[in-house]
């Protein structure tokens, strides 16, 4: 688990192995949500590098029988 400093204006540097490991760019914007009392940073990413990740998903859905 890799940890970081608040500083006083309430700037934080994301550690290196984490920005390697998400591949984090510099001006990269990343969305943050307040969720169960801790904090997500959750990068966002370009359409175009959006095509195909749900390749292989299970589309089919289970429905009861009146549903049909």
């Amino acid at each position: 688990m890799e940890s970081l400093i608040i500083s006083p204006k309430y700037q934080v540097v994301i550690p290196k192995a984490i920005r390697k490991a998400m591949h984090l760019a510099p001006g990269q914007k990343v969305q943050i949500i307040a969720y169960d009392n801790r904090i997500e940073l959750i990068p966002e990413r370009a359409m175009r590098d959006m095509r195909g990740f749900l390749e292989g998903i299970e589309t089919e859905v289970g429905r009861d029988e009146d549903r049909v």
